[in-house]
């Protein structure tokens, strides 16, 4: 089942506070951005975090869960009402994450 864009909306909404969060669709589910860091993914209409230290840290209970099959596990996150949570979490998780690859020059 792929995610409908009635919960990438909501969870854009709940994350609104941020600064630069961004989604990016790929191959019917969607990639989530925070400053140009990739951070979550949203597959089958669930938030799937980085499992990065802070993030388990901050969701303790939080199920491991692959995306799709053969990819690796991701915390699900299961506060989404929590606005303030999730800001949270967010920003916390932003300096465990790699930066973006430098874009290759075209020749």
């Amino acid at each position: 089942m792929a995610t409908s864009c009635q919960f990438v909306d909501y969870v854009l909404e709940q994350l609104s506070g941020l600064e630069d969060v961004r989604v990016r669709p790929m191959m019917g589910e969607y990639l989530l951005y925070v400053r140009d860091r990739y951070a979550a993914g949203l597959c089958d209409n669930r938030l799937l975090v980085k499992p990065v230290p802070s993030a388990r840290a901050l969701l303790p209970d939080a199920a491991l869960e692959a995306p799709y099959e053969g990819a690796q596990p991701m915390l699900v996150v299961d506060c989404l009402e929590d606005r303030a949570k999730l800001e949270q979490l967010f920003t916390a998780i932003y300096d465990e994450l790699p930066p973006p690859k430098p874009k290759r020059r075209k020749t």
